[in-house]
């Protein structure tokens, strides 16, 4: 990973100040609509009043007109002309996500969320929902009308859909949260800043590629469970929305899987706590990296001796080893490169890839130097002593193929995490 690009990842997260005189709300509630002249001065109406008694810190609501053909836009600007924190956005095109990342990129807030004008989610998750990005302990909060606690009322139809959904977004893009589509969500800005221009769709899909792309890139999604009842009047078009969202879960596994999205701008640092960053001559994320390349290498070792038992049938010790160590070898540099040192995308892999076989021929020499040591010893050793000597070198050759790694192979993971720390 290129050092310039580490340079713009994100800061460590901190608790936000409450705010003052002349300073901007800290959280700005977005209220996507379309057509919605029926329903919208009396949601935010509620939404305000039940904000105003009990969120402590200053607000701001967002009403994101979606090209509005009734009288929407109207009610929308009588609101923000009478209502406190209450203001208008007008878009002259359609779509949920178009809205969201048009409001949120241009807000001052540093927290940002929104809600669907219906408030089929009860208000007292909003607090829960935000307080985990105001404290700096999460960069994204999403409701969860899936959770064991949550109490949902709606129709099998769309409960089935809804869990359905998920399976596929858990069986395709290895997505680790509950609900995706819950409309009740919030991220913290620096996040959006970095986030959004990822986020291709402008629909219905937004919230699922927003949350895949921010699980995948490493960071914090707290989840609040939440009561939940639908609305039975919801102008969504149901089939046209999952045909537009499996759409997206192939575009966005395409991507993931070519590495072609630049995840490393959302790396956080490791250890967010300040007295963490006032340790002077630690490397940077040490602890975490010995405990990752520990995990790949033992899954390694189990892989190559899997490797060299079957090889050996048929090649000799010798090639058998060569053979296992050179597959194994790719393998676990894949791995560590991925894993360990946190390095996305193809920048380089294939420079990594051939400083990792260097690291391999030093292994080769150790393990091959064993073999050939045990084989002038006892003449025929039993297949036993050889996987025994072979553990043994082995474990020799780990302790340098780490050393190699970090201080060789992906120097910068270490360089860059010490410099942002005497920059501070």
């Amino acid at each position: 990973m290129r050092t310039d690009t580490l340079a713009e990842a994100l800061p460590a997260r901190e608790h936000l100040p409450v705010g003052g005189v002349g300073r901007p709300p800290v959280l700005d509630v977005v209220i996507p609509v379309f057509n919605e002249e029926k329903d919208l001065d009396p949601c935010v109406r509620r939404l305000h009043a039940h904000l105003a008694a009990t969120f402590p810190y200053a607000f701001r609501i967002t009403v994101a007109d979606n090209a509005s053909t009734d009288r929407t836009p109207e009610i929308a600007a009588r609101l923000a002309s009478t209502v406190p924190e209450v203001r208008s956005v007008r878009l002259e095109k359609k779509g949920r996500g178009r809205a969201l990342r048009t409001v949120w990129s241009g807000s001052d807030a540093p927290v940002l969320a929104y809600m669907d004008v219906d408030l089929s989610t009860d208000l007292n998750a909003l607090l829960p929902l935000v307080a985990p990005l105001i404290s700096g302990h999460s960069d994204l909060a999403i409701g969860s009308r899936l959770a064991r606690s949550s109490r949902v009322v709606r129709g099998p139809k769309r409960e089935l859909i809804s869990r359905a959904y998920n399976l596929i977004l858990r069986g395709s893009l290895a997505a680790r949260f509950s609900d995706a589509q819950c409309g009740f969500k919030a991220i913290r800005r620096e996040v959006a800043e970095r986030l959004l221009p990822m986020v291709e769709d402008t629909g219905w899909f937004f919230d699922t590629e927003m949350l895949v792309l921010a699980e995948r890139a490493g960071l914090r999604i707290h989840e609040v469970p939440v009561d939940w009842v639908d609305d039975p009047d919801s102008t969504v078009h149901i089939v046209r929305t999952a045909t537009e969202d499996l759409k997206g879960v192939w575009r966005v596994g395409r991507a993931l899987a070519t590495g072609s999205l630049p995840l490393e701008r959302l790396a956080r640092p490791f250890g967010d706590d300040p007295r963490d960053r006032e340790l002077a001559g630690v490397p940077g994320g040490l602890t975490r990296q010995l405990v990752g390349f520990c995990v790949v290498g033992a899954l390694s070792t189990l892989f190559y001796l899997a490797l060299y038992s079957a090889f050996r049938l048929g090649l000799g010790p010798q090639l058998a080893n060569a053979a296992a160590l050179l597959v194994s070898a790719l393998a676990n540099t894949a791995a560590n490169r991925r894993l360990t040192f946190g390095v996305r995308g193809r920048d380089r892999a294939l420079r990594h890839q051939a400083q990792g076989l260097v690291v391999f021929g030093i292994g080769l020499a150790l393990t091959s130097g064993s073999l050939a040591a045990l084989g002038t010893a006892a003449g025929e050793p039993a297949h036993s002593a050889e996987l025994a000597v072979l553990i043994t070198a082995n474990l020799a050759a780990t302790v340098l193929r780490f050393l190699l790694f970090r201080l060789w192979v992906f120097p910068e993971r270490t360089a860059s995490s010490s410099s942002s720390k005497d920059d501070r």
